[in-house]
Protein backbone atom coordinates (compact mmCIF):
# COMPACT_ATOMS: atom_id res chain seq x y z
CA UNK A 1 0.00 0.00 0.00
CA UNK A 2 0.89 3.80 0.17
CA UNK A 3 2.14 6.01 -3.00
CA UNK A 4 4.71 6.07 -4.74
CA UNK A 5 6.49 8.75 -6.23
CA UNK A 6 7.19 9.38 -10.17
CA UNK A 7 8.10 11.19 -12.22
CA UNK A 8 6.42 13.01 -15.21
CA UNK A 9 6.89 15.28 -17.86
CA UNK A 10 4.53 18.23 -19.00
CA UNK A 11 3.13 19.36 -22.15
CA UNK A 12 1.77 22.87 -22.53
CA UNK A 13 -1.90 22.27 -24.98
CA UNK A 14 -1.44 23.00 -28.67
CA UNK A 15 -3.97 26.34 -28.55
CA UNK A 16 -1.26 28.17 -26.61
CA UNK A 17 1.53 27.57 -28.90
CA UNK A 18 2.82 29.76 -32.04
CA UNK A 19 1.51 27.95 -34.93
CA UNK A 20 3.43 28.84 -37.78
CA UNK A 21 4.15 27.96 -41.34
CA UNK A 22 6.71 25.41 -42.50
CA UNK A 23 8.43 24.46 -45.83
CA UNK A 24 10.08 20.89 -45.67
CA UNK A 25 13.23 19.84 -47.73
CA UNK A 26 13.65 15.89 -47.85
CA UNK A 27 11.72 13.25 -46.54
CA UNK A 28 11.57 11.19 -43.30
CA UNK A 29 14.60 12.21 -40.08
CA UNK A 30 16.65 13.75 -42.94
CA UNK A 31 14.23 16.32 -43.71
CA UNK A 32 15.02 20.00 -43.09
CA UNK A 33 12.11 22.23 -42.19
CA UNK A 34 11.77 25.97 -42.00
CA UNK A 35 9.38 28.33 -40.23
CA UNK A 36 7.94 31.09 -42.89
CA UNK A 37 5.37 33.21 -41.06
CA UNK A 38 2.28 32.97 -38.65
CA UNK A 39 -0.25 30.81 -39.75
CA UNK A 40 -2.47 32.04 -36.85
CA UNK A 41 -2.19 35.90 -35.82
CA UNK A 42 -5.10 38.34 -33.12
CA UNK A 43 -7.43 35.63 -33.99
CA UNK A 44 -7.13 35.84 -37.60
CA UNK A 45 -5.83 32.97 -39.77
CA UNK A 46 -3.37 33.55 -42.90
CA UNK A 47 -5.86 33.01 -45.81
CA UNK A 48 -2.49 31.76 -48.09
CA UNK A 49 -1.35 28.99 -46.08
CA UNK A 50 -5.14 28.17 -44.97
CA UNK A 51 -7.37 28.28 -47.44
CA UNK A 52 -8.75 25.11 -45.98
CA UNK A 53 -8.81 22.71 -43.68
CA UNK A 54 -6.69 20.12 -45.11
CA UNK A 55 -4.35 22.59 -46.39
CA UNK A 56 -3.92 24.32 -43.26
CA UNK A 57 -2.93 21.19 -41.19
CA UNK A 58 -0.41 20.40 -43.85
CA UNK A 59 1.27 23.80 -44.20
CA UNK A 60 1.45 25.00 -40.67
CA UNK A 61 2.75 23.46 -37.66
CA UNK A 62 2.65 23.96 -34.05
CA UNK A 63 6.49 25.09 -32.24
CA UNK A 64 7.81 23.63 -29.46
CA UNK A 65 8.83 25.13 -26.41
CA UNK A 66 12.29 25.73 -24.60
CA UNK A 67 12.35 25.47 -20.50
CA UNK A 68 13.22 29.14 -21.02
CA UNK A 69 10.09 29.60 -23.05
CA UNK A 70 7.87 28.06 -20.51
CA UNK A 71 8.35 30.09 -17.73
CA UNK A 72 9.22 33.84 -19.60
CA UNK A 73 6.60 33.21 -22.36
CA UNK A 74 3.99 31.39 -20.48
CA UNK A 75 4.53 31.61 -16.78
CA UNK A 76 5.41 27.76 -15.70
CA UNK A 77 8.37 27.44 -13.86
CA UNK A 78 9.59 24.06 -11.72
CA UNK A 79 9.61 24.32 -8.69
CA UNK A 80 10.39 21.03 -5.98
CA UNK A 81 8.03 18.63 -6.54
CA UNK A 82 5.87 20.33 -8.99
CA UNK A 83 5.02 23.14 -10.96
CA UNK A 84 4.12 27.05 -10.16
CA UNK A 85 2.02 28.48 -12.97
CA UNK A 86 1.23 32.31 -13.36
CA UNK A 87 -1.24 33.96 -14.93
CA UNK A 88 -0.19 36.50 -17.46
CA UNK A 89 3.15 36.64 -19.01
CA UNK A 90 3.32 39.53 -21.58
CA UNK A 91 0.26 38.70 -24.08
CA UNK A 92 -0.45 35.52 -23.35
CA UNK A 93 -2.69 34.58 -20.52
CA UNK A 94 -2.94 31.39 -18.21
CA UNK A 95 -1.68 28.25 -19.39
CA UNK A 96 -3.47 24.24 -19.52
CA UNK A 97 -0.82 21.63 -19.28
CA UNK A 98 -1.04 18.22 -19.56
CA UNK A 99 0.82 14.76 -17.94
CA UNK A 100 2.77 12.66 -19.95
CA UNK A 101 3.47 8.97 -19.85
CA UNK A 102 5.64 8.94 -22.72
CA UNK A 103 6.69 11.67 -25.40
CA UNK A 104 3.82 10.55 -27.61
CA UNK A 105 1.04 9.68 -24.66
CA UNK A 106 -0.75 11.35 -22.42
CA UNK A 107 -1.00 9.97 -18.94
CA UNK A 108 -4.47 7.88 -18.56
CA UNK A 109 -5.78 8.05 -14.74
CA UNK A 110 -7.60 5.05 -13.42
CA UNK A 111 -8.77 6.69 -10.34
CA UNK A 112 -11.64 4.00 -9.89
CA UNK A 113 -10.97 2.54 -5.80
CA UNK A 114 -8.12 4.75 -5.87
CA UNK A 115 -7.17 7.72 -4.18
CA UNK A 116 -5.92 10.96 -5.72
CA UNK A 117 -4.42 13.96 -4.12
CA UNK A 118 -3.03 17.14 -4.62
CA UNK A 119 -1.56 20.44 -3.03
CA UNK A 120 -2.31 23.74 -4.55
CA UNK A 121 -1.21 27.46 -2.83
CA UNK A 122 -4.28 29.73 -3.17
CA UNK A 123 -3.44 32.32 -1.25
CA UNK A 124 -2.93 34.20 -3.95
CA UNK A 125 -5.48 33.52 -6.05
CA UNK A 126 -8.12 36.38 -5.89
CA UNK A 127 -12.18 35.83 -6.25
CA UNK A 128 -12.99 36.38 -9.49
CA UNK A 129 -10.56 33.77 -10.54
CA UNK A 130 -10.52 29.96 -11.74
CA UNK A 131 -7.61 27.66 -10.90
CA UNK A 132 -8.66 24.93 -12.17
CA UNK A 133 -7.28 20.77 -11.91
CA UNK A 134 -9.55 18.53 -14.02
CA UNK A 135 -9.92 15.22 -16.47
CA UNK A 136 -11.15 14.95 -20.03
CA UNK A 137 -11.55 12.24 -22.19
CA UNK A 138 -8.86 13.02 -24.42
CA UNK A 139 -7.60 10.31 -26.72
CA UNK A 140 -4.18 8.99 -25.55
CA UNK A 141 -2.22 10.08 -28.53
CA UNK A 142 -3.34 13.29 -28.82
CA UNK A 143 -5.48 12.58 -31.90
CA UNK A 144 -2.86 11.54 -33.78
CA UNK A 145 -4.87 8.86 -35.30
CA UNK A 146 -5.90 11.39 -37.63
CA UNK A 147 -3.94 11.36 -40.94
CA UNK A 148 -3.59 15.12 -40.93
CA UNK A 149 -2.09 15.35 -36.76
CA UNK A 150 1.55 14.79 -37.31
CA UNK A 151 2.01 16.96 -33.52
CA UNK A 152 0.54 14.74 -31.33
CA UNK A 153 0.09 14.73 -27.36
CA UNK A 154 3.93 15.51 -27.48
CA UNK A 155 2.46 19.05 -28.84
CA UNK A 156 -0.56 19.54 -26.42
CA UNK A 157 -3.42 18.41 -29.29
CA UNK A 158 -6.66 16.69 -29.09
CA UNK A 159 -8.32 18.93 -26.46
CA UNK A 160 -11.93 17.84 -25.43
CA UNK A 161 -14.24 18.88 -22.59
CA UNK A 162 -17.69 19.03 -22.09
CA UNK A 163 -18.32 22.57 -23.03
CA UNK A 164 -18.04 21.46 -26.46
CA UNK A 165 -15.05 24.43 -27.04
CA UNK A 166 -14.88 25.69 -30.62
CA UNK A 167 -11.89 27.46 -29.74
CA UNK A 168 -9.69 24.95 -30.34
CA UNK A 169 -7.56 25.75 -33.63
CA UNK A 170 -7.06 22.18 -34.72
CA UNK A 171 -9.72 19.69 -34.63
CA UNK A 172 -9.16 16.05 -35.76
CA UNK A 173 -5.91 16.27 -38.17
CA UNK A 174 -7.76 19.42 -39.93
CA UNK A 175 -7.97 23.44 -38.92
CA UNK A 176 -11.41 24.76 -37.58
CA UNK A 177 -11.08 27.33 -40.03
CA UNK A 178 -14.67 27.05 -41.06
CA UNK A 179 -16.93 29.59 -40.33
CA UNK A 180 -14.35 30.98 -37.78
CA UNK A 181 -15.66 34.03 -35.98
CA UNK A 182 -12.16 36.59 -35.74
CA UNK A 183 -13.56 38.40 -32.90
CA UNK A 184 -14.49 35.57 -30.46
CA UNK A 185 -11.78 33.63 -32.28
CA UNK A 186 -14.45 30.37 -32.30
CA UNK A 187 -14.58 27.82 -35.59
CA UNK A 188 -17.72 25.99 -36.77
CA UNK A 189 -16.83 22.73 -34.87
CA UNK A 190 -16.69 21.84 -31.43
CA UNK A 191 -14.81 18.83 -29.29
CA UNK A 192 -16.59 17.53 -27.04
CA UNK A 193 -15.65 14.46 -24.32
CA UNK A 194 -16.43 13.82 -20.60
CA UNK A 195 -15.27 16.00 -17.94
CA UNK A 196 -14.74 15.73 -14.13
CA UNK A 197 -13.45 18.70 -12.54
CA UNK A 198 -11.32 17.82 -9.38
CA UNK A 199 -10.66 21.48 -8.56
CA UNK A 200 -12.27 24.45 -9.63
CA UNK A 201 -11.31 27.07 -6.73
CA UNK A 202 -9.46 30.07 -5.57
CA UNK A 203 -8.64 31.50 -2.00
CA UNK A 204 -12.60 31.96 -1.73
CA UNK A 205 -14.51 29.28 -3.01
CA UNK A 206 -14.14 25.74 -4.48
CA UNK A 207 -16.23 23.38 -6.49
CA UNK A 208 -15.88 19.34 -7.52
CA UNK A 209 -18.33 18.93 -10.69
CA UNK A 210 -18.93 15.98 -12.71
CA UNK A 211 -19.79 16.61 -16.68
CA UNK A 212 -21.21 13.32 -18.40
CA UNK A 213 -21.84 13.38 -22.35
CA UNK A 214 -23.53 10.65 -23.90
CA UNK A 215 -20.98 9.82 -26.54
CA UNK A 216 -17.99 8.11 -25.64
CA UNK A 217 -14.19 10.09 -26.10
CA UNK A 218 -13.73 12.35 -28.08
CA UNK A 219 -16.53 13.84 -30.23
CA UNK A 220 -16.62 16.32 -33.13
CA UNK A 221 -19.32 18.23 -32.78
CA UNK A 222 -21.41 20.62 -35.07
CA UNK A 223 -24.52 22.68 -34.88
CA UNK A 224 -26.94 21.56 -31.75
CA UNK A 225 -25.12 18.76 -30.80
CA UNK A 226 -22.67 20.97 -29.14
CA UNK A 227 -25.40 22.90 -27.01
CA UNK A 228 -23.99 26.29 -27.75
CA UNK A 229 -24.77 29.26 -25.45
CA UNK A 230 -25.40 31.88 -28.19
CA UNK A 231 -28.10 29.51 -30.25
CA UNK A 232 -29.75 29.22 -26.67
CA UNK A 233 -28.95 25.75 -27.39
CA UNK A 234 -27.39 24.58 -23.83
CA UNK A 235 -29.25 21.44 -23.08
CA UNK A 236 -29.80 20.38 -26.75
CA UNK A 237 -26.19 19.37 -26.68
CA UNK A 238 -24.53 15.83 -26.18
CA UNK A 239 -23.09 16.54 -22.86
CA UNK A 240 -24.00 17.97 -19.35
CA UNK A 241 -22.96 21.36 -19.38
CA UNK A 242 -23.81 22.70 -15.98
CA UNK A 243 -23.07 19.46 -14.48
CA UNK A 244 -23.53 18.16 -10.72
CA UNK A 245 -21.49 19.95 -8.49
CA UNK A 246 -20.19 20.26 -4.88
CA UNK A 247 -18.76 23.13 -3.41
Amino acid sequence: GGCEAQQRALTLDANWRWVHGQTCQGTGPAAQCYSSGNCFTDGVWDSTMCPDPESCAENCALEGVTLDDYDSTYGVAAIPGGVELGFVRGPNVGSRLYVLEKPDKYKLFKLLNREFTFDVDVSTLPCGLNGALYFSEMDEDGGMKHSGNKAGAKYGTGYCDAQCPHDVKFMEGKSNTLEWNTSAALGKYGLCCAEVDIWEANSMATAFTMHPCTIDGTYLCKGKECGDNAKNERYDGVCDKDGCDFN
